[in-house]
C-alpha cells in the first residue's frame, strides 16, 4: 500500500497547467466546458483514486445512514467533478478575482483580535474543501502575512503553477516534509511577528509514520499526523481550525478556536496529544459531512491503522 505522498500526480499538474491557461484567456465559464473531458479522462486512469473515493464515499453513506449519498462509480466520478471545480475556484483565489465579497467567514473576529495585539495565531487546516481561499484572508486586515507549509514537491509543483499569477505577495508557500526543531524555530519568528501559520492536520508525515496517532473517523479508526499540535505546542500561540466550504456558491470559512495555547506537563504530554488529535478528527469529521464531497483525499485514508 502507498503512503499518500507517493500517490502520482503528475497528471494533475499538466491537467491544471492546461485548465489555468483556458482560464486566464477566457474565464470561468469556457473553462467549464473543457472541465468534464480532462476530469473524465483521469478519473478513468486513476484506478486507485477511484477506488479510493469509493471506499470513501460507502463509509461517510453508511456513517450516515443516508442513501442521498451517491456511492460505487457515479458517486466517485461526481467527487472527482467536485474536484475540478474546486481547482477552478483555486485559480479565482490566487489570481484575485475571488474576493471577500465572495466570501462569507464565522468567527473570524477572534483571528483579527489576535493580530491587532501583533500575536500570531497557528491555524489547523486539511484537504477538505478549498484551503488556497486562505489567499483571501490575507485581505481580513493591512500587512497580515499568511504562511502556509506543503508536505511535498508535487505540491510546491502544484502551487508554483498558481504562484505564477498571484497577485498578493503576502502568502508564503513553506515546504516541510516534517516538522522540527529548525522549522519550530522558523515558525516561531513568524508567529513572533504577528503573522498567520497554516498547516493542514488530515495528513500523516511524508518521512514517516513515527509521529502519528489513530482516531475514530466516519466509523473506522485512522491514523492522524501528531506533528502540527507538536508544533501548537512548541509555539505557544492561539490555535484555530479552518474549514472553507463551497456552499451555495459562496465560499463559507468557519473559524473555530482549538485552544489559547497548547502546555502539557511531561508526563501527560503524549496523553494531551492524542486528545489533541481525537478532537481535531471529530470536528474534520463534523464538517466532512456537511460537505462530503468537498473532502479531496483521493487515497486509503484507513489503509496503515493495522499494518
Amino acid at each position: 500500500m502507498s503512503h499518500w505522498a507517493k500517490v502520482e500526480e503528475r497528471g494533475v499538474i499538466w491537467g491544471m497547467k492546461f485548465l489555468l491557461q483556458i482560464y486566464l484567456i477566457f474565464g470561468r465559464k469556457v473553462l467549464q466546458f473543457f472541465l468534464y473531458p480532462v476530469v473524465s479522462y483521469y478519473w478513468l486512469i486513476n484506478a486507485k483514486g477511484r477506488k479510493a473515493s469509493c471506499d470513501y464515499l460507502q463509509r461517510v453513506s453508511s456513517f450516515l445512514n443516508n442513501t442521498s449519498v451517491k456511492t460505487g462509480g457515479y458517486g466517485s466520478y461526481l467527487h472527482f467533478i467536485s474536484f475540478a471545480n474546486a481547482i477552478i475556484d483555486k485559480l479565482a483565489a490566487w489570481s484575485g478575482e475571488l474576493t471577500l465579497d465572495d466570501v462569507e467567514s464565522y468567527g473570524r473576529e477572534a483571528i483579527v483580535q489576535h493580530l491587532s495585539r501583533g500575536q500570531g495565531v497557528l491555524i489547523l487546516g486539511s484537504h477538505l474543501g478549498n484551503l488556497e481561499v486562505c489567499r483571501v484572508i490575507a485581505k481580513l486586515r493591512k500587512n497580515i502575512t499568511v504562511n502556509v507549509l506543503v508536505h511535498t514537491r508535487h505540491a510546491e509543483k502544484f502551487n508554483s503553477v498558481l504562484n505564477q499569477y498571484a497577485e498578493s505577495g503576502r502568502l508564503n508557500l513553506i515546504q516541510v516534509t516534517e516538522v522540527n526543531a529548525a522549522t519550530a524555530m522558523m515558525l516561531q519568528d513568524k508567529i513572533e511577528a504577528g503573522e498567520l501559520v497554516i498547516i493542514a492536520a488530515d495528513r500523516t508525515p511524508v518521512s514517516g509514520q513515527s509521529r502519528v496517532a489513530k482516531a475514530p473517523f466516519l466509523g473506522a479508526d485512522a491514523l492522524f499526523p501528531q506533528g502540527p499540535f507538536i508544533l501548537a505546542l512548541l509555539l505557544k500561540c492561539p490555535v484555530f481550525t479552518l474549514f472553507c466550504l463551497k456552499q451555495d456558491d459562496k465560499q463559507v470559512i468557519y473559524f473555530d478556536h482549538f485552544s489559547d495555547g497548547l502546555n502539557f506537563p511531561r508526563k501527560q504530554r503524549m496523553a494531551a496529544i492524542q486528545q489533541c488529535v481525537d478532537d481535531y478528527a471529530s470536528r474534520l469529521q463534523q464538517y466532512c459531512l456537511k460537505e462530503p464531497l468537498q473532502w479531496f483525499n483521493f487515497y486509503d485514508f484507513w489503509q496503515d491503522v493495522d499494518e
